[in-house]
């Protein structure tokens, strides 16, 4: 397979059209068979579900080229089951998972030339989301849905490579208890925007969203977990039943465990706490692990000791063994690696 003409050790986590993308619709109870499709465009009825009402939900998952030559995805059953999660969650229809991997299969193999290569430092990102495409005026369910699965080449999510990341406690609530915190919906999203914004305009990389309850126990930030290693370096993650269940962080708590013998704990992290540990990291898709320089309260500036210059020693070797994982350089646990090419 001939390459596209990409600088790929530029590529930005931006977006550039591919040729192909998958498309399914439903109506009238049923998904019909899918099909690809060279058009990138979506035309939508002005009463659409998805603008009357938000209702839809994504994913977002990487394929790799592995250190053998080989094209593959990580995971992607536990992106199909979230999605069905979500779904049901927005009562809006579910994607089969089998014909999520089936339709993952399909889009990679129709852009290979735009999978990177090997080293590159780039990857191909897989961007699936469900949405409520029928016309809808009352406040309901749409009659109509579509499922959509494209994919862009992205180089790294932060600018200037994996560096120590300056955070704030935001002042906003990211998600309400019994809320949908816990799924992948495009509304939580949205709801973290204006927050993310003024974190960034005030020199910050992200928000660290408490608990909106009691707004004493860190969270999540806007679209990444969290981790935290302790002084006897056992790995620690929030707990909580608004926190989107990461796929990566799931993956990192496995590894810190069965790969580096590490104790791992998932419990309630207060924020009083925090200037106790001495590495802290955000985890998800885009970025895999970034590692926390400092977080700034109310109280005032948690520094954490591994610094501002560089990870702190266990959590590169979380970001180096699941990345390895990832490109085929280390022996993956069952079932992690989904071979497409």
């Amino acid at each position: 397979m001939v390459k596209k003409n990409i600088d790929w050790g530029n590529l930005g986590f931006t977006y550039s059209k591919t040729d192909s993308r998958y498309v399914s619709l439903w109506k009238e109870g049923v998904w019909d068979e899918g099909k690809m499709v060279e058009d990138a465009n979506v035309t939508l009825n002005e009463s659409a579900g998805v603008l009357q009402y938000a209702q839809t939900c994504f994913e977002g998952l990487k394929v790799y080229t592995t250190a053998d030559d080989r094209v593959v995805a990580f995971r992607p059953d536990l992106n199909a089951k979230r999605m069905s999660d979500t779904a049901k969650r927005l009562l809006m229809p579910a994607f089969d998972e089998g014909r999520f991997i089936d339709a993952l299969n399909r889009l990679v193999r129709a852009n290979l030339a735009y999978v990177p290569p090997y080293g590159s430092g780039a990857t191909l990102y897989i961007r699936p989301f469900l949405y409520g495409s029928g016309a809808v005026i009352g406040v309901a369910p749409s009659p109509e849905y579509t499922f959509r699965m494209f994919c862009t080449p992205v180089g790294p999510y932060f600018k200037g490579g994996v560096k120590p990341l300056k955070l704030v406690v935001s002042p906003y609530d990211r998600a309400a208890p019994q809320g949908t915190g816990h799924i992948k919906a495009g509304l939580n999203y949205a709801m973290s925007l204006y927050a993310g914004n003024e974190a960034n305009m005030n020199g910050f990389a992200e928000n660290v969203f408490l608990d909106a309850a009691t707004r004493t126990k860190v969270e999540e930030t806007g679209g990444a977990n969290f981790i935290f290693i302790t002084e006897d370096n056992k790995v620690v993650t929030p707990k909580s039943p608004t926190i989107l269940p990461s796929i990566t962080r799931r993956s990192l708590m496995y590894v810190a465990k069965h790969y580096l013998n590490l104790e791992t704990e998932e419990r309630d992290i207060p924020l009083s706490e925090v200037s106790s540990f001495k590495e802290g990291g955000l985890c998800g898709t885009a970025a895999v692990v970034s590692p926390i320089g400092s977080i700034t309260t109310g109280d005032g500036v948690i520094e954490m000791a591994s610094g501002m210059e560089s990870m702190g020693p266990i959590t590169k070797k979380l970001y180096d063994t699941l990345t390895g994982i990832q490109m085929g350089r280390i022996e993956a646990p069952e079932g992690w690696i989904h071979e497409i090419a």
